[in-house]
C-alpha cells in the first residue's frame, strides 16, 4: 500500500498565463510495494520532461511515471524496463495499471470488470522487485501534448514519433543515471512495432545497445494482420490475412463451445496445432486458387472450416471461405444474439441488431477501459500527487486515424527487417513475445510467420522467446495469466 509519509518535493512554478504543458513540472513521492512476501521501497516519479531543439525551442512535452526501487546500492547492475503501449493513440496506462506497476486495476480472475468506478489494489506480481520501471505516454496520449499544441500531428507519424520517444528514454536514462544499467524496452501492440524500431534507431543513432525486447501481443509486419490501420479490414488480394487468423479463430469458438462436437473436448494447443497444419497446407493452397477452385474443393474446406471454427458452411462459401475479423466477430454467437470481442475474443456483447455484416463495438475494450481511465486520474493525483487539468487521453482515435506512414512509400509497415538487424548487430539482445490465444487484433500465428520469416541465423533464433496465454490481447487482465507474464518476464530480465 502507499505509505502514509508521502512526500511532494518539487512544485512547478509556471505563470498562470503559460500553458501549463509548456513548462517541466514533476511531482516525486516515496512508496512500498509487498512482492511475493517481501517488502519493495520505491520512489515514483511521475511528470512532464519538455523537448527542445537545438536553439532551445520546446517541441513537445512528454508525460511519464517513473519508479525506482529505492534499497539499492548499486543501480548500475539493476535493469530498467522502459513501457508503452501502442494504438497508435493508446496511452501506456495499460501496462501500467495493468501489468507491470505497483498498482493495478482490479478485476475478478477472467479479468471482467466490476462496476466503475473499480479501485486500485496493491500489485503483487509487479516487475518492480527485479527492475525499475518507466511508463512512457507518446505525444497525444495520457498528458503529452505537442508545443504549440495546434502542431502536434507532426508527431503521429512513424518516424517522427519514434525520434522523439528515443530523445525521452536518453534523457530519462541520464536523469535517472543509468546509462550503466541492463535496458529493456516493452512495448504492447503497435508498442511492439515502435520497440523494434526504437532499438534499431537508437543502436544508430545514440549507441544504446538494449540488453532486450519485451514484446506483448506483436505486430511487426502488417502485411500479415492485412487490414486497414484505420478501419481493420482486409485489403483485397492479400489472402494471407485469412490463414494467420484461422487458428484464433478456431481458439475462440473452441472456447465458446461452438467448434465441431469431436473438437470441443480437445486440449487447446493440440486442437491448434491441427488448425496450423491445415491453414498453411490445404487452405493455404485452396485460396491460392482463387476462382479457379472448382466447387467440390471449395465445399470440402468449407466443411473442414465449419468444424473449426463454428461458422456455417453456406456463411463460408458466401464469402468464398474468406472471412475477415468483424465479420466473424459478428457472425460467431449471432443465433445467441451476442458478438465477440476484437481484442479479446473470450468477451461477448449485444448490438442493437443481431443483423448486420460487422460489430458495431469491441466488448473488450468497453469492459474494462472505463475503469482505467478513471483509476489512472484518481492515482497519479492522489498517490502520485501530480496535479494537473488536463484530460488524460486513454485511447485517442483522431490520433490513430492521423497516424502517418508515409515513410514505407505504399508498402506494408514492416518493421521484421530492423528487428532482424538490431539482433544481428546486438549480439545479446534477447527478444520475449506473449502472445494471446484469444487476441484477433495481433493473432499469435502472424507472430509466429514473422519471426520464421525474418532469416535470422541459429544464434539469433535462440534468442527468442515465444510464449502463450490463455487469454487475449491484454492477457494480463486475466489473473492466472498475469502472474505467469510477469513469472517470465522476472526470469528474462534476470538472466
Amino acid at each position: 500500500m502507499t505509505d502514509s509519509d508521502r512526500s511532494k518535493t518539487e512544485e512547478s512554478t509556471t505563470p498562470p498565463e503559460t500553458p501549463e504543458h509548456h513548462e517541466e513540472h514533476v511531482s516525486v513521492t516515496e512508496h512500498t510495494v509487498t512482492i511475493g512476501r517481501r517488502k519493495v521501497p520505491y520512489t515514483a516519479t511521475a511528470g512532464r520532461l519538455v523537448l527542445k531543439d537545438e536553439k532551445g525551442a520546446k517541441k513537445a512535452s512528454f508525460f511519464s511515471t517513473s519508479y525506482i526501487r529505492s534499497d539499492v546500492d548499486d543501480q548500475s547492475t539493476r535493469p530498467i524496463i522502459f513501457a508503452f503501449n501502442g494504438g497508435p493513440g493508446s496511452a501506456s496506462v495499460w501496462l501500467h495499471l495493468g501489468a507491470f506497476g505497483p498498482r493495478r486495476v482490479e478485476l475478478d480472475t477472467e479479468g471482467m470488470a466490476g462496476p466503475p468506478p473499480g479501485q486500485l489494489v496493491e500489485n503483487g506480481t509487479s516487475l518492480l522487485d527485479v527492475a525499475d520501471l518507466v511508463f512512457i505516454d507518446p505525444v497525444g496520449t495520457g498528458f503529452s501534448r505537442g508545443i504549440p499544441k495546434d502542431d502536434e500531428s507532426g508527431y503521429f507519424h512513424f518516424t517522427k514519433d519514434i525520434e522523439s520517444v528515443a530523445e525521452v528514454i536518453r534523457l530519462l536514462i541520464g536523469r535517472h543515471g543509468r546509462w550503466a544499467s541492463p535496458k529493456y524496452l516493452a512495448g504492447e501492440s503497435y508498442g511492439t512495432t515502435r520497440a523494434a524500431g526504437l532499438a534499431a534507431h537508437m543502436l544508430e543513432r545514440d549507441t544504446v545497445y538494449f540488453n532486450g525486447l519485451i514484446l506483448v501481443s506483436s505486430i511487426l509486419n502488417f502485411t500479415t494482420a492485412g487490414f486497414d490501420p484505420s478501419t481493420f479490414t482486409f485489403t483485397p488480394g492479400n489472402d494471407l490475412p485469412y490463414i494467420l487468423f484461422l487458428p484464433t479463430y478456431a481458439a475462440t469458438a473452441h472456447f465458446h463451445g461452438v467448434v465441431g462436437k469431436k473438437h470441443r473436448k480437445r486440449k487447446l494447443p493440440e486442437f491448434l496445432d491441427e488448425v496450423r497444419d491445415f491453414a498453411r497446407t490445404e487452405y493455404a493452397t485452396a485460396l491460392l486458387q482463387g476462382d479457379d477452385l472448382d466447387p467440390a474443393s471449395a465445399l470440402d474446406i468449407a466443411t473442414r472450416l465449419s468444424e473449426y471454427t463454428g461458422l456455417g458452411t453456406e456463411y463460408l462459401l458466401r464469402y468464398r471461405n474468406r472471412v475477415e475479423i468483424l465479420r466473424f466477430c459478428k457472425e460467431l454467437l449471432r443465433s445467441q444474439g451476442h458478438t465477440v470481442g476484437r481484442l479479446d475474443s473470450r468477451y461477448t456483447g449485444r448490438d442493437r441488431f443481431v443483423d448486420g455484416d460487422s460489430i458495431e463495438n469491441d466488448p473488450a475494450g468497453d469492459e474494462v477501459g472505463g475503469l482505467f481511465g478513471a483509476l489512472l486520474n484518481d492515482y497519479v493525483r492522489r498517490d502520485l500527487g501530480y496535479e494537473t487539468d488536463l484530460p488524460y487521453v486513454i485511447l485517442s482515435m483522431d490520433v490513430n486515424k492521423k497516424w502517418n506512414y508515409e515513410d514505407f512509400k505504399g508498402r506494408s509497415v514492416d518493421v521484421s527487417e530492423a528487428l532482424r538487424s538490431t539482433m544481428v548487430r546486438n549480439t545479446h539482445m534477447k527478444v520475449y513475445v506473449a502472445n494471446g490465444y484469444y487476441d484477433l487484433a495481433t493473432p499469435h500465428f502472424a507472430t509466429e510467420y514473422t519471426f520464421s520469416h525474418m532469416s535470422l541465423p541459429p544464434e539469433a533464433k535462440d534468442r527468442v522467446e515465444m510464449s502463450y496465454f490463455d487469454a487475449g490481447h491484454m492477457m494480463y487482465l486475466k489473473k492466472s495469466e498475469l502472474v505467469r507474464l510477469n513469472d517470465e518476464i522476472r526470469a528474462f530480465v534476470s538472466t
